[in-house]
């Protein structure tokens, strides 16, 4: 058995008990899994909401000594907050060492995102890594909201967007100021401690996907870092497009994890971005990629 699914839903904020809600379908038969969504303060699904999803709903169809080890999304159809979501899972392929399912995502007998996860055994192998970022450590570090209140006088609105965005059952320490805050144009590169704010006691593939939940966070936006002057003069509308996510190392969601993002591209209304996560100790946990829609928006 994995997760059953809980009832808790709370529309004001999340907490510990409604990502768990959120993140665990209903099942509905061998390969339907029914959500519940995560209510945004843009009004569209989340895209980490259905990433952490379609994760669950592939989790329940293989066997427990399977563990994700890649997931490769699309982004089709914005989502609609006050309609339930449902996956259904096709399964691939039952390998001796790898398993392979496909996910879709429906609203409204519509296809808003699909999912491929790979699934394999536990093996020995070679081992190797890139070496952590020397950056400051989250205790020398100010949160996000925390560098966000001493910004609300002068960027009132971008000090309410932060805040109405924030997902707040996770914890975010910006290596510098935080992407939303800047007013000026600065090298693509981005790095945050992340960590879920309270503790959990579930197995790996629960903190799989809550990290599939929270990569979605910041990511793209590092894209926009070099064009910071002028998204200040024309806005900028931003959207999911895809998603990819390696699983590397065991970890724990309850820990510090660094989030070391860059962009190397953007171009034809669309930025495209990756990132490495890291533990404290410098082991390499993840690697994630993103392209999605940046497109300029005039003022009236």
């Amino acid at each position: 058995m994995r997760f059953g699914a809980l009832e808790i839903i709370n529309k004001n904020f999340m907490n510990l008990e409604e990502i768990i809600s959120i993140v665990n379908l209903k099942k509905v038969d061998d390969n339907r899994f029914e959500g519940q969504n995560y209510h945004t303060s843009w009004g569209t699904v989340f895209g980490g909401q259905t990433l952490s999803q379609s994760l669950h709903a592939a989790y329940q169809t293989v066997p427990d000594d399977r563990i994700a080890h890649s997931m490769h999304a699309y982004f089709i159809l914005p989502g609609n907050l006050d309609e339930p979501v449902t996956y259904e899972v096709d399964k691939i392929r039952n390998g001796g060492s790898f398993t392979t399912r496909r996910v879709v995502a429906f609203q409204k007998n519509r296809a808003i995102f699909n999912m491929a996860a790979s699934f394999q055994k536990k093996e020995i192998g070679f081992n190797h890594q890139i070496k952590k970022p020397n950056v400051l450590t989250p205790e020398l570090l100010l949160t996000d909201i925390q560098q966000a209140e001493d910004h609300k006088d002068l960027t009132p609105e971008r000090y309410n967007q932060l805040k109405q965005s924030h997902p707040q059952v996770f914890e975010f320490k910006p290596v510098g100021t935080h992407t939303f805050l800047q007013k000026e144009n600065t090298l693509p590169l981005n790095h945050c401690w992340f960590r879920l704010k309270d503790k959990i006691d579930l197995p790996l593939p629960f903190h799989h996907q809550l990290l599939a939940f929270v990569s979605d966070y910041q990511l793209l936006a590092t894209a926009s870092l070099p064009h910071r002057e002028e998204i200040a003069k024309t806005r900028a509308y931003y959207a999911s497009l895809d998603h990819a996510l390696w699983f590397h190392r065991d970890f724990s969601i309850n820990d510090w994890l660094l989030y070391d993002m860059e962009s190397p591209s953007a171009s034809n209304s669309r930025g495209f971005a990756r990132g490495s996560i890291f533990k404290k100790d410098g082991t390499m946990v993840a690697s994630v990629a993103q392209e999605g829609l940046m497109r300029k928006l005039v003022k009236q």
